[in-house]
């Protein structure tokens, strides 16, 4: 792989249903987001925490692909642009039945009002 390439594993699953770090403290996301190169799902930059970005920061992974049914487009944070990426493994979005905004049961009723 060149030094240019983004990281990518087709082989590893998503880390979960929803954003890894806002399922532990019990925070909510906008849309979800999930690392290509380990699997790691974390909430897109409208989302409060913005996890998905922090986990790009953090590890260098720099290539997502969205994790919303009917969606599989790529973003390249390194590159700052989208990216035509192969299939990863499954699962490759959240459950159907989980809204966006979400997760049911977390999200605020004024969350328009605190998404960036």
């Amino acid at each position: 792989m060149s030094e240019d390439a983004p990281e990518v594993d087709v082989d590893v699953p998503a880390s979960g249903p929803g954003c890894a770090e806002c399922d532990a403290g019990g925070g909510w996301w906008v849309h979800l987001r999930r690392c290509a190169a380990c699997g790691h799902v974390g909430c897109c930059d409208s989302s409060p925490a913005q996890h998905a970005t922090a986990h790009f920061r953090a590890t260098g992974h720099r290539l997502v692909q969205s994790y919303e049914p009917g969606e599989e487009w790529f973003w390249d944070y390194g590159a700052q642009a989208y990216y035509d990426g192969p299939p990863l493994a499954e699962p490759t979005a959240h459950p159907a039945d989980q809204p966006a905004p979400g997760p049911a049961g977390r999200v605020p009723a004024n969350w328009r009002e605190l998404i960036h």
